[in-house]
């Protein structure tokens, strides 16, 4: 497939990126340093330098799916710009079936006993400080289920989203996954593997999985 990856020099673009780079796809990145990604993939991909705000139909020269791994810095209040991101994609693809749209979304938005997990953190002490990021992640989920013409997927972590190699995973739907010791955590490595073991069999359109390392 061809394979377009904005954010890729990210936690969870990278993997994804080098995910689907083992699996013999061809690889387009959009960043915005492409001096570093250039140092962390080096001739294997086609790197564009741009703004993802300035993403046009004609920059990815035909992608099978784009992967949005956008991210803004914790704290800086920035969180609202995720939801702008899936809107611009959104409207770039309307009544299109191709490329598939790929929106790496938070935990936050995952069903647990005791309610949506997000409004769970935002009870933490100084979470005034990052709870923007899991909330503005909900509202791009809640978004995104009212869009039915075009080829979209979202996945989101576990409460424990940790940089690591990839093991064998269990997935999910809307409810926070656990572990037998009471414990839910995906490694970017995994989810990269369940993003495109998914990518590569479809099973899932116009709705969001969750994944845990198993």
């Amino acid at each position: 497939m061809k394979i377009g990856i904005i954010g890729a020099t990210g936690k969870a673009g990278s993997k994804i990126t080098q995910e689907a780079l083992n699996r013999g796809h061809q690889v387009t990145v959009l960043v915005r340093n492409a001096d570093k990604a250039k140092k962390m993939f080096a001739d294997t991909v086609t790197v564009i330098e741009k703004n993802a705000f300035d993403l046009t139909k004609q920059d990815f020269a035909g992608p099978d799916v784009i992967v949005n791994a956008f991210s803004v810095p914790v704290g800086k209040h920035l969180a609202y710009r995720h939801i702008d991101l899936a809107a611009q994609l959104i409207q770039l693809f309307r009544e299109t079936d191709s490329p598939r749209l790929v929106f790496i979304l938070g935990g936050g938005s995952l069903q647990t006993k005791d309610g949506l997990l997000v409004d769970q953190l935002q009870k933490m002490p100084n979470s005034e400080g990052w709870i923007d990021t899991p909330q503005s992640q909900l509202h791009e989920l809640n978004f995104l289920r009212t869009v039915t013409n075009v080829n979209w997927v979202g996945v989101s972590p576990s409460a424990n989203f940790v940089d690591g190699p990839k093991t064998a995973y269990v997935r999910g739907s809307d409810e926070l996954l656990f572990d037998e010791n009471n414990k839910s955590e995906v490694s970017s490595g995994t989810m990269a593997a369940a993003i495109l073991d998914e990518l590569e069999k479809p099973s899932i359109h116009q709705a969001r999985f969750t994944v845990r390392n198993k």
